[in-house]
């Protein structure tokens, strides 16, 4: 198709072809028009056979919510009126700078004076099998909107690789139209580079409430064939989806195959100077296929930018192109979602944070140097566009701060700037807490009534008690009621939160709440992603709580408990495999003898838990080591976890001719029972064949002292800076008894100690009655404080060196990858 210009070689005019008949090519003529319209004679080649349209608004058409006719920027009529020669169908093969001109794939030959390179960008495609089979498709123009529509028509099942803005809105669209969609994801959080892991997980949640599988942290193995066309997708982890279509929306590259093959400067993208030149100064390029001072923009603001700097020089104007600040909205509808500048953190920035868990609010702006230099905000984005103009125009925002987060309408609101004031100003009967139905003046009479912390206004009158979303307004009417008179509270989990360990461990199940993500937003978190004292708390008390549903997050651990080892001073780590009971055998020993010379371990060491500790592996040796320890029988001894450490056993009756009772079989069992659960500090146990006790039993957190007449059971015992001895829990005649009330013990303190609280603090806290209580109070207390322990270690007793061994996580101990002391999200 080719109309327009009739003779466009006529005239002095120069001649100008433009390469890519899309939103930048077309925007870039028009701007040119706008300036100087009699200045050039225009030819426009197009790949695709259509006039220009909107591509971001592809996505509304999949849906069905616009036509073709809706998206279309320039009609035919506008190439006519302007004069300009649109070839479409017929796209550029070269370019001869030679003699400026182009071939076009139909054998035409155009010259220029100037040529725009607009090619935009191409999607990428995974290299796994099956990756060009009948039904896999992109999402980049009409025609991959069409073969989507088509397969829709036919109903079934859609996968969509990729949860970026493409891959959801493809989802979305055909969810729409009747298809079953899972959207697999290989990052953990939904849009990375937009959203933090708070607001990717409110939008996982909402779209998984709309009816689509969203699978995060999956990785692609292969698209799976059935009679020459796609069937399904099967993830390394061995799952397998089914697929009548599968849409590939993983990413954009930078067109640049036809620019490099001219000789141009080329990196990612086609290398471009201020005014949009290329290293030939006859050429420009424009848009997603273009590198300017570091950076290509997928994105369609920066385009309009690029736009009018290419004019401005291309009409002997002097301005140029210093690069974009971006935004990002998703076109989902009833979805509100916004995104702009850096929101990665890191050292000088200040997070501000509120959540609004009621009606799924999240919003977080970023400060740096009392500048706004990111903003993310879920739910409501009424006021994005004032958040970006501070962030473009990089306005100090000092005096605004205290009022940021709450928008425009409030930050530039005189006396209602001041959050007190605002509160000050409600009526009595104004409504404080929704949950418990508590109005401000009961909240006043409260506090006037003697309430005079947070904790004491929530346990007299409910208000901040459940959900914790008027936390903020209590506080603000406890400073107006008392100033400088308010107590402080029972100690908070850490900065992040109002709440206290047990008030979390308590809403973690009343609320049913199973993410980290969930946590924070329902319970008002004042940091998008938590810190290193609430994130591996958090962490620990899902795992207690969910045991079996929730998975442990890797990312929430600190580096040994990441890594399965010690790390030591110099870099290096410490393996420290298991010994049941403190017994090993010739297998094993020299299992360990072979790990030391084969990888040169300068130190092997006998523990006080009765073990080998070798030290020295180096990272990228670990897993090896652990195989050739695996190969023996031998597992992780989780000498660096919040976990059971060691059973420590004397030989008992077995052997000692004091012994009363099979200590070392006990202890074994014991082991073999407790070995893999994670807990809120480190957890020793020991049994002592006889109250000479030479297993140290009395120092541990859970300690069996063998007497004639059974067992005697003691807790609450530390060995280390500060010495405790144990408590005397209980007398029991039988192992089977000694090893449920272990169990029940255990269970007890999993379920409600503060994470880091060793059993030894713990009981100080409670006190030893508190335990008994729970324990023996209800004659069945053992019994089912046992079994839930047991339940849980279903699902914790797979060694962690195995996996690793076995190729998991290798990433994590290639020889440069960094440690940190924690890791999260972003």
């Amino acid at each position: 198709m080719t109309f327009g210009n009739d003779n466009p070689g006529s005239g002095t005019r120069e001649r100008l072809v433009v390469i890519g008949n899309g939103m930048a090519g077309c925007r870039a003529v028009e701007e040119i028009l706008a300036r100087d319209p009699g200045r050039y004679s225009i030819a426009i080649f197009g790949a695709e056979p259509r006039v220009n349209y909107n591509r971001i608004m592809l996505s509304p058409v999949l849906a069905g919510e616009k036509a073709f006719d809706d998206i279309v920027i320039n009609t035919a009529e506008w190439y006519e009126e302007n004069g300009i020669e649109l070839i479409s169908g017929d796209p550029v093969d070269q370019i001869d700078r030679a003699t400026q001109t182009v071939i076009a794939r139909s054998g035409r030959v155009e010259p220029y004076d100037r040529l725009l390179i607009a090619t935009g960008s191409d999607p990428f495609i995974i290299p796994v099998p099956g990756s060009k089979l009948p039904g896999v498709v992109t999402f980049r123009d009409l025609d991959d909107v069409d073969k989507m529509l088509a397969a829709a028509d036919k109903g079934g099942n859609a996968v969509v690789i990729g949860g970026g803005l493409l891959g959801l809105e493809a989802a979305h669209g055909l969810n729409l139209r009747g298809m079953a969609v899972t959207v697999i994801h290989l990052m953990p959080t939904l849009m990375e580079r937009q959203l933090d892991e708070a607001a990717g997980y409110l939008l996982k949640t909402e779209l998984e409430s709309r009816g689509q599988v969203i699978l995060t942290g999956a990785d692609t193995a292969e698209i799976v064939e059935k009679d020459g066309h796609v069937a399904g997708v099967k993830l390394k982890d061995g799952r397998e989806i089914p697929a009548d279509i599968v849409v590939m929306a993983v990413g954009i590259r930078p067109a640049t195959a036809l620019a490099k093959a001219a000789g141009l400067e080329v990196e990612r993208g086609i290398m471009v100077d201020d005014h949009m030149i290329t290293s030939d100064p006859a050429i420009m390029a424009v848009g997603e296929c273009v590198q300017h001072r570091g950076t290509c923009y997928g994105l369609v603001a920066p385009l309009w930018d690029m736009c009018r700097a290419l004019a401005d020089h291309a009409t002997d104007s002097p301005s140029g192109y210093e690069g974009s600040v971006t935004s990002t909205k998703l076109k989902v509808s009833g979805i509100d979602l916004f995104s702009a500048g850096d929101f990665s953190g890191g050292d000088g920035a200040e997070d501000i944070v509120m959540r609004d868990a009621a009606r799924g609010i999240y919003k977080r702006v970023i400060v740096k140097d009392d500048k706004l230099v990111g903003a993310v905000l879920y739910g409501d984005t009424a006021d994005g566009s004032w958040y970006f103009d501070l962030l473009k125009k990089g306005e100090d925002v000092s005096d605004i701060r205290d009022a940021l987060i709450f928008g425009q309408a409030f930050a530039s609101g005189g006396a209602l700037a001041d959050p007190n004031a605002a509160v000050a100003a409600l009526s009595d009967d104004a409504e404080i807490c929704g949950c418990n139905g508590v109005s401000k003046g009961t909240v006043v009479k409260t506090i006037q009534g003697g309430a005079c912390s947070l904790d004491a206004v929530r346990s007299q009158c409910k208000a901040s008690a459940s959900c914790g979303s008027c936390t903020g307004l209590v506080e603000s009417l406890l400073k107006i009621t008392l100033g400088d008179d308010i107590q402080s509270g029972p100690k908070t989990v850490c900065k992040c939160t109002s709440f206290s360990h047990d008030d979390v461990r308590r809403l973690i199940l009343e609320k049913e709440l199973k993410a980290i993500p969930q946590v924070m937003q329902e319970l008002h978190w004042t940091t998008p992603d938590g810190c290193s004292s609430c994130r591996p708390a958090l962490n620990y008390y899902l795992l207690c709580a969910w045991p079996g549903e929730y998975v442990d997050d890797q990312k929430s651990r600190f580096v040994n408990e990441r890594m399965h080892a010690n790390i030591q001073k110099d870099g290096t780590y410490s393996v420290v495999p298991r010994m049941w009971g403190g017994l090993t055998n010739p297998k094993e020993l020299r299992a360990i003898a072979d790990v030391v010379e084969k990888y040169n371990a300068p130190m092997v060491k006998v523990t006080g838990g009765q073990r080998l500790d070798i030290f020295g592996i180096k990272k990228e040796d670990l897993p090896a080591v652990w195989a050739d320890l695996n190969a023996a029988g031998m597992v992780s001894g989780h000498a660096y976890g919040k976990s059971l450490r060691t059973v420590k056993t004397c030989v008992g009756s077995e052997w000692c001719r004091f012994g009363t009772q099979d200590s070392t079989g006990l202890g074994v069992k014991l082991e073999q029972m407790t070995w893999g659960s994670w807990m809120p500090h480190k957890f020793k146990i020991a049994v002592s064949g006889c109250p000479r006790n030479c297993a140290e039993a009395t120092i541990k957190d859970f300690g069996v002292v063998c007497v004639d007449s059974g067992y005697e059971l003691h807790v609450g015992g530390n060995g280390g800076i500060k010495v405790r001895a144990t408590d005397l829990l209980c007398k029991v005649a039988t192992e089977q008894e000694a090893m449920d009330v272990c169990a029940a013990f255990t269970q007890l303190y999993r379920e409600q100690a503060w994470y880091l609280e060793r059993t030894a603090p713990w009981i100080e806290r409670v006190g030893l009655d508190h335990v008994k209580q729970g324990l023996f109070d209800d004659p069945e207390a053992v019994a089912k404080l046992a079994a839930r322990f047991r339940y849980s270690q279903q699902f914790m007793q797979d060694d962690p060196w195995a996996k690793r061994a076995a190729g998991e996580d290798a990433e994590l101990h290639q020889h440069l990858a960094e440690v940190r002391p924690l890791e999260f999200a972003q």
